[in-house]
């Protein structure tokens, strides 16, 4: 090694750990007593060498520690759970089959409805994302002889797995990611395309199956039939339908032109559905003598059949690139590939070590021991490579990179077939006759021949999420580009107040590391927002020849992308010779979409409930009949808020009143809130509501009815007027980022909320604290004596989110301009309609928090 690889090594190894770091790490990967990323690779290594011979157990362990050490880095739930002893899939998704029965088996043998739904139901609860075909439904219209009705189609059958999904991502299970594809001609396809349109489908990503008969329909100017097994109702068969010569119904024939349009319309305007090349990926796959892809993971990188899973791991590239910015740069091909084969074979001992929701999978798993390894970090490597992402020679190392991958996987599973034998359905003649098996290496295609593989899939490329912030310094994800060199995030200090910190790019902090702040970013400093679409695309095709199954990427595009440029993306990828694509473009009719507005709930009615007549009054539930005459404690709260309309302020008062009980035989005095009140001179028109909801709360609360019930209606009552900036939210890492609301009337719940939680009366949560600590509170405030004078006001607004919120960078008003506020989803932690689809994975643009991939 010589001295200015050995200094760019050390300068890698010498940059100071980003705060992000250590609490992504804690937050989502570290158990027990871990703190560290070593002790969490020691965890995960032992886990993986266990399922190893005894004697091979120890060696095989320090292997794979060494492995991670130089950058290999195991999907996220593997780094999660493994050798945690829980029982959670170590997989990150899975293909459920769907068939066409409401439940048991349809004849072609696939489960039916609700018995698919169940199974995807207990895959989720234990941690895995699933995909399904619902292409099997039969439409809508179709005649179900058994009940002598008609079918209602496979949409009305996706609310039903949708709900689901909702239901147990909110049991406490890891978000419930789904991908629905359906065919190009299955009859209901219109329906399929639409689906999304007003916000329905939420826990869904979709996806169009196209053929390539279908594409060259369009191309042609052509008709297609949309056609399904099953036999149409009366009035369809008169209004045209026929059976085909194979025996299929054609419901009705459209233009395929028309239907294209549709497909793009709808994409543009909110980012769905995606596209799979399923003809393409039928073509490719190794295992196209055994079984039929008719639908991928919910990141769409693993076409899978029935009962599939993603075994899934990447190799940060960056730890590869050798004297990195300078004219003498270049890739550590060898260094490389030696990762590749111990990577190969702790993604094999998965298969071994993980749990499996059902049997099934396990069987499927066994019969063909798919993994998928790929990499991270491309985009930052071509930077410290000197390489612009959109160049050709970007494309060429990018293509090497992969080339030297696959060859390396190949000949370890070949090694590992040797000393364990190969997958079962392993078929030497059929197998080497693949597409893409034929476009290996003569000597790998020997060595196949000869030991056969163990594993009949091995490369896949897919969002590497948080795992690239807890393991390789927030290098760029998966084969994307960097999305922005820098941002900031406010943290709360142990000691009081906040600081801002930075949360940058692993090449633009290693460049400024080794050359100083001062010196000017390289030509190869390109972030995502700055490379067109279709040279985002063309990566794709440079890479994807190289890969046995695919990749997860989404082309970002602005706002303001013309759409007759737009149009024609989908077509250029189906020339290219891809699997899949997908697109984002944020604008308001994605953000108004994927958030639905719920129906304002009602005002609970007053309810008198008097006290029991028993020795324990609860002074919780004692009716107050009468406002005491004379002055109550109260405090008066400025709320500032922020609408589109700018900085809005308003006056908040609420009353107290000391009230007696009995618990426990014993007196007990607590305070509760009685009058909630709006000063009437600062009431305008789009108040008129809060000044209801206040006359109702305060009547509410002098009968008994917990606070917090009502203040929880509050939060749900959205206005189509758009989002309410109010208020911090801390997250788990300890930052902050604004709160948003979907009215007035939630502000105002949510700043009552914060003087019930400093009276004591709720507690952080927003839950009503239990008597002994509502009187203690008192207690510590009046001496457990009743006030009768008025108690100076409580000054308890949130300080100004304008002076709270830092200074946004450079590559903070970039991304903005990219994602404006309020045209992405509803952001689950913030509140904000700042939620996009950002290389491959979900994020908010406003308080950072990463989501789910796909």
């Amino acid at each position: 090694m010589n001295a200015p690889i050995a200094h760019s090594v050390l300068a890698a190894a010498t940059l100071p750990q980003q705060e992000i770091v250590g609490d992504v790490l804690l937050e989502k990967y570290a158990k027990g007593e871990e703190t560290m990323v070593s002790e969490i690779q020691a965890r995960v290594a032992k886990a993986l060498a266990s399922v190893e011979k005894p004697e091979l157990r120890a060696a095989l362990e320090a292997i794979f520690l060494r492995a991670m050490e130089a950058g290999f880095v195991p999907a996220g739930r593997i780094m999660s759970a493994a050798g945690t002893g829980i029982q959670a899939t170590l997989m990150n998704c899975f293909v459920q089959p769907v068939g066409d029965a409401i439940s048991g088996l349809d004849k072609d043998g696939y489960p039916g409805i609700y018995t698919a739904l169940q199974e995807a139901a207990e895959t989720m609860r234990r941690g895995g994302g699933v995909g399904y075909d619902f292409s099997r439904i039969r439409p809508k219209g179709a005649w179900v002889k058994s009940t002598s009705s008609n079918a209602s189609g496979p949409v009305s059958y996706m609310r039903v797995f949708d709900r689901s999904c909702q239901t147990v991502e909110s049991a406490g299970a890891r978000r419930g990611a789904q991908m629905g594809v359906l065919r190009c001609d299955h009859p209901d396809i219109e329906e399929f395309i639409h689906a999304k349109d007003k916000g329905d489908l939420s826990n869904f990503n979709i996806s169009i199956g196209v053929t390539d008969a279908f594409m060259r329909a369009v191309e042609a100017g052509e008709d297609v039939e949309l056609a399904h097994d099953s036999k149409p109702n009366k009035a369809l068969i008169d209004a045209g339908a026929y059976e085909r010569a194979d025996g299929k119904w054609v419901y009705r024939k459209v233009a395929a032109a028309d239907l294209w349009k549709q497909i793009m319309d709808s994409t543009y305007d909110h980012a769905e559905p995606g596209i799979l090349y399923i003809d393409q990926m039928n073509t490719e796959n190794n295992l196209w003598y055994c079984e039929v892809i008719e639908a991928t993971n919910p990141c769409a990188e693993e076409p899978l059949p029935a009962y599939g899973c993603c075994d899934l791991g990447s190799i940060n590239l960056t730890r590869f690139v050798r004297n990195p910015f300078t004219a003498n740069a270049s890739f550590d091909f060898a260094g490389f590939a030696d990762v590749v084969a111990p990577a190969i074979r702790m993604l094999d001992d998965v298969l071994d070590a993980t749990f499996w929701p059902l049997p099934q999978q396990k069987a499927e798993s066994d019969s063909k021991r798919r993994v998928g390894l790929g990499y991270l970090g491309l985009g930052d490597a071509l930077i410290m490579l000197n390489l612009r992402y959109d160049s050709q020679e970007a494309r060429a190392m990018a293509a090497k990179i992969t080339e030297v991958m696959r060859d390396a996987a190949y000949l370890a599973s070949v090694e590992l077939a040797k000393e364990k034998g190969a997958f079962p359905l392993f078929d030497a003649d059929k197998f080497l006759a693949g597409k893409f098996v034929s476009r290996l290496p003569e000597h790998i295609k020997a060595a196949i021949r000869e030991h056969g593989l163990r594993n009949s899939h091995l490369l896949a490329i897919a969002p590497t999420g948080t795992i690239v912030l807890a393991f390789a310094d927030n290098a760029s994800n998966g084969i994307e580009p960097a999305f922005s060199w820098t941002y900031n995030r406010k943290k709360r200090l142990a000691e009081g107040g906040t600081r801002d910190y930075l949360v940058a790019d692993h090449a633009w902090r290693l460049f400024r590391h080794m050359f100083g702040e001062d010196a000017p970013l390289t030509p190869a400093f390109v972030t995502a927002l700055e490379i067109s679409a279709d040279n985002h695309m063309k990566m794709l095709e440079a890479v994807q020849p190289y890969l046995d199954t695919s990749i997860s990427k989404t082309v970002n595009v602005a706002a303001d992308y013309p759409y007759e440029d737009f149009k024609n993306l989908y077509m250029n990828g189906w020339k290219a010779g891809l699997k899949g694509l997908a697109t984002y473009r944020p604008n308001s009719t994605l953000g108004s979409v994927l958030s639905v507005t719920p129906t304002p709930a009602a005002a609970p009615a007053a309810e008198a409930a008097a006290p029991a007549v028993v020795a324990d009054i609860d002074p919780t539930r004692v009716v107050i009949e009468h406002r005491d005459s004379g002055d109550l404690p109260a405090v008066s709260k400025r709320v500032d808020y922020w609408t589109k309309e700018g900085k809005q302020s308003v006056f908040l008062i609420i009353s107290f009143a000391v009230v007696d009980g009995i618990i426990n035989g014993k007196p007990v005095q607590i305070e509760r809130p009685v009058e909630f009140f709006l000063p009437t001179n600062q009431i305008g028109a789009g108040q008129q509501w809060a000044a209801s909801h206040m006359m109702q709360l305060s009547l509410a609360a002098r009968y008994g009815v917990p606070v917090e019930k009502v203040l929880k209606n509050m939060a749900k009552i959205t206005w189509e007027n758009g989002s309410i900036r109010y208020g911090m939210m801390t997250k788990a890492d300890g930052s902050q980022a604004p709160m948003y609301h979907g009215s007035e009337v939630a502000v105002l719940g949510h700043a009552i909320q914060e003087v019930l939680v400093e009276r004591g009366i709720l507690n952080a949560d927003g839950k009503q604290n239990s008597v002994e600590v509502m009187a203690a509170s008192l207690a510590r405030r009046h001496g457990g004596v009743q006030a009768t004078v008025s108690a100076a006001p409580v000054q308890a607004a949130a300080a100004p989110v304008a002076a709270a919120t830092p200074a946004a960078s450079s590559d903070e008003a970039a991304m903005r301009a990219m994602f404006p506020e309020g045209t992405g989803a509803k952001c689950g932690q913030c509140g904000a309609h700042d939620v996009h689809h950002i290389n491959g994975c979900t994020k908010c643009v406003n308080c950072g928090e990463v989501g789910a991939c796909g």
